[in-house]
Order: structure tokens, then C-alpha cells, then sequence
């Protein structure tokens, strides 16, 4: 039995006709009716129950046809194995600064002492940007917020929980509180990251003030973390911000916990599912979770 026999079977298979198979594949008819002959005879099974115009597959057809496609994509994957092993594996990574810059920098690290010729490439982005290189594989991993609903083909693997502080400057008078209501943050020139590059933000924020039937004014909106931090740092309004930006907070801005603070922030990694039994890729989400737990 044959990988390309398996490749030629299951292409008959989905297009439940040999002739539209045969096309697909660029062969004759009787050359693909050949293939599958053998394989039957291989097997020492009838795989297709076939009329004058279509196929149907028989329950050892229909058996061989699922553990084809798992087989074939593991193959595959295999082949992308071994020829990066060759080239050098290359990882390009997506992620949010405000979240993702804490794990990241342990996570390369080890993963870069058990891929010594692994190249790692970094890229600071909006959510809406890690979703579309995600979706275009011009990104292997995206880390940020993760994506409950899925979809798109993606799997997201959660990683850390953060909570949401208030950002404000360290001459502003709510910086003398230890804690802030959302009344008073309503009441204050809130500064917003973007709402179209970074809407599960958007959603979070404006829910936790709509809860307590609060709106907030929105002074200004934010292509990234430094600008956010930057306009809060010249008192022009404050912001919500995850504690994972704590890192990157500059010293004239202090930040202050919430009372009935919003629903914890859930860092996490995401990547296309069919790329998931790529062994890099793997491995480097292992290393993020190992990163996770060590700041958890």
C-alpha cells in the first residue's frame, strides 16, 4: 500500500465520482479505476459500491476513508518536519505588548536552547492584525486576548488570567485612592485603545461600565500600549488597562485596583488547527504555558 494509492483514494472518495477525481488528480479514468482496484486487492476488501453514474463507499471504505485523512495529514506534517529541520526553523509570532511581553521573553529563551537554529521573529500588533496573519499564515502563533467562539479554523490554548487596573497619572487625585468605583472612572476622560484593531477590549471595558450602568467619556483612542501609557502619563485622561502592563508603566503613572473590578482578562495562544501537529509550533506553545505557570 501506497501514500499515493491513500491520496488517489480519498480524492475519489470526497468527490463521490471517479471521473471528477480523476480530473482533479490529472489522470485517466481507467488509470485511476486501477489504482483503486489494487488497493482493494490490497486490502482484500470491496471499498466502493459503484453505479453507472457515482460511487458509494462500503463501511471498510467509509473506516478507510476517515484513518486516510488523519494518515496523509500526518505525513504531511512530517514532510514540513524534515525540511525545516534542514532550513532552520523559523517561528512568527503575534502579540500584544501589554499582555504578552512578560511571557514571551522567558518562553523564547527556552525554546531557543532546544531549537538552537530556530529563528524566532516578533510582531507588535492589534488583535486585528494577529487574527488576519493568523488567517493569511503570514503568522505561525498570535498571543494575546484569546477568542472563546473559535472559528476561523483557529485553536486558542488559554495561558494566564490578569485582572484590570486603572491607569492614571501620579499627580491626578484618584491617585491617592487604593481603590476606584466605576462611577468614578465614568466620570473621568477615559483614554481607549482603538475600538476597530482592538475590539474584544472594547467589549470588555464598555460591559463592565455598562454593568454598573455607568458611561464613560472617551477622551481619546489608541493605536498600542506606549501611546495609551504616554497620553495617561501627560494627564490627558485615564485608561483601563491590564495588570500585565505594569512592566511597561512609565514612573509618573501609577496603577490602582478596582473596586467590583471587570472579569479577569484571559491571556492566551492561538494558532491555525491543521498546523497543530507541527513540532516547533508545539513545542513553543509548551514553553509559553511553562512561562504561564511560573507567573501565575
Amino acid at each position: 500500500m501506497e501514500l499515493r494509492q491513500l491520496r488517489y483514494f480519498v480524492a475519489v472518495g470526497e468527490a463521490g465520482n471517479i471521473s471528477r477525481a480523476a480530473k482533479k488528480l490529472f489522470l485517466t479514468q481507467p488509470a485511476l479505476s486501477r489504482q483503486i482496484k489494487a488497493l482493494e486487492e490490497e486490502i482484500g476488501q470491496c471499498l466502493l459500491e459503484r453505479s453507472a453514474h457515482s460511487i458509494r463507499l462500503t463501511p471498510v471504505g467509509d473506516a478507510l476513508l476517515s484513518e486516510s485523512r488523519d494518515l496523509l495529514q500526518r505525513a504531511d506534517a512530517m514532510l514540513d518536519r524534515v525540511r525545516a529541520a534542514g532550513q532552520g526553523v523559523r517561528l512568527r509570532v503575534g502579540y500584544a505588548p501589554s499582555l504578552a511581553s512578560s511571557l514571551l521573553s522567558v518562553a523564547v529563551e527556552s525554546f531557543a536552547q532546544k531549537h538552537p537554529t530556530a529563528r524566532v521573529e516578533l510582531f507588535d500588533l492589534s488583535t486585528k492584525e494577529m487574527l488576519a496573519g493568523l488567517e493569511d499564515d503570514t503568522l505561525d502563533v498570535a498571543l494575546g486576548v484569546g477568542q472563546p467562539r473559535g472559528g476561523r479554523g483557529l485553536k486558542w490554548t488559554p495561558l494566564l488570567q490578569v485582572s484590570v487596573q486603572l491607569a492614571v497619572n501620579r499627580n491626578h487625585p484618584l491617585a491617592r485612592r487604593k481603590q476606584v468605583t466605576a462611577a468614578e472612572v465614568a466620570s473621568e476622560p477615559l483614554l481607549v485603545y482603538c475600538q476597530r484593531d482592538y475590539p474584544e477590549y472594547w467589549s470588555a471595558i464598555t460591559g463592565w461600565l455598562r454593568e454598573h450602568q455607568q458611561r464613560p467619556i472617551i477622551a481619546g483612542e489608541y493605536d498600542g500600549v506606549d501611546s495609551l501609557l504616554a497620553a495617561v502619563e501627560s494627564n490627558l485622561g485615564v485608561a483601563l488597562v491590564a495588570t500585565s502592563t505594569a512592566r511597561l508603566v512609565p514612573a509618573r503613572v501609577k496603577l490602582i485596583t478596582l473596586s467590583a473590578a471587570p472579569e479577569p482578562v484571559c491571556i492566551a495562544a492561538g494558532h491555525r488547527v491543521a498546523r497543530a501537529a507541527e513540532k516547533p509550533l508545539a513545542v513553543f506553545i509548551e514553553e509559553l504555558r511553562h512561562a504561564a505557570r511560573a507567573l501565575a
